[in-house]
């Protein structure tokens, strides 16, 4: 494990906005080849992610699943895709390559929209 360099205080720490969410629809970006687009149900509400699975996770295997996601983050537009937060997973490197992603998923099936604490 590296050594963090930049400590993040709690107060900061306590400005995101981390919650369960259950992925309702997953599909292939249509201009780009490794990302997919996935709408997430986070408690009462529906928003959009982009997110760099394909190599990882078929979209009917992703359809349902429950994940961690980041919901306050500023809106980004990923090759003229609109994501409006980010899902939370475990990346192993191999050679500076991305050799495989886990997404981050309550023990057990939750509520959506639960706050992260």
């Amino acid at each position: 494990m590296s050594e963090t360099k930049d400590k993040v205080s709690f107060k900061e720490w306590q400005k995101l906005d981390i919650r369960t969410a259950t992925i309702k629809k997953a599909e292939n970006h249509p201009n780009a080849d490794k990302l997919q687009v996935l709408k997430v149900d986070i408690g009462g509400k529906e928003i959009q992610l982009v997110a760099g699975l394909k190599d990882f996770y078929k979209n009917t295997e992703l359809k349902g699943k429950q994940i961690v996601v980041i919901t306050n983050l500023e809106p980004a537009n990923l090759r003229g895709i609109k994501s409006e937060g980010m899902l939370l997973a475990a990346v192993e490197h191999k050679s500076g390559k991305e050799a495989n992603v886990v997404l981050i998923q309550p023990e057990k099936k939750v509520k959506e929209g639960l706050k992260i604490e």
